[in-house]
């Protein structure tokens, strides 16, 4: 049995939060009944992740992946086969699905392979320059005051 879970008193008691409070929102219903396809998220440098996802029967032609905004989207489309197949166990799932991750601000994918049914996304946080510590040095000596000269 799945619980849900209102976010609405967010929305009224917090300002400057309403994209967590949507993001959450999206997490709760997001995971429908079936986990379909699986994946991994793992972390393999310090700004840098990777996405795996199970896709054994799928040609890279059949999958799309599209980064906008903030989501990233992977999509699988098998096309109708209408050969007849007689199975004695049917046990892979080769149906159409949609996968979609939230990403963190300043999160990019820099590649996308495709081996041994597993499709690997890699991410990385590319951080701008103004947003990157940086060191600020310190000047000693008298303080100067800009704007007022000293009369002799």
């Amino acid at each position: 049995m799945r619980t849900t879970v209102d976010f609405s008193p967010l929305y009224r008691s917090a300002v400057g939060f309403d994209r967590l409070a949507a993001l959450l929102e999206t997490a709760a219903r997001s995971e429908g009944p079936t986990g379909y396809p699986p994946y991994n998220i793992e972390t393999v440098g310090e700004n840098a992740y990777r996405i795996e996802i199970a896709v054994a029967g799928f040609k890279p032609a059949e999958l799309n992946i599209e980064a906008k905004e903030n989501t990233l989207t992977v999509q699988g489309s098998k096309p109708a086969n209408d050969e007849p197949r007689r199975f004695l166990h049917h046990g892979l799932a080769e149906r159409n699905f949609e996968r979609r991750f939230q990403l963190a601000d300043h999160v990019v994918v820099t590649g996308a392979d495709l081996a041994d049914g597993l499709l690997s996304i890699s991410l990385e946080r590319q951080l701008p320059e103004q947003l990157k510590p940086r060191r600020i040095e310190i000047a000693t000596g008298a303080p100067q005051i800009k704007g007022s000269s000293k009369a002799a």
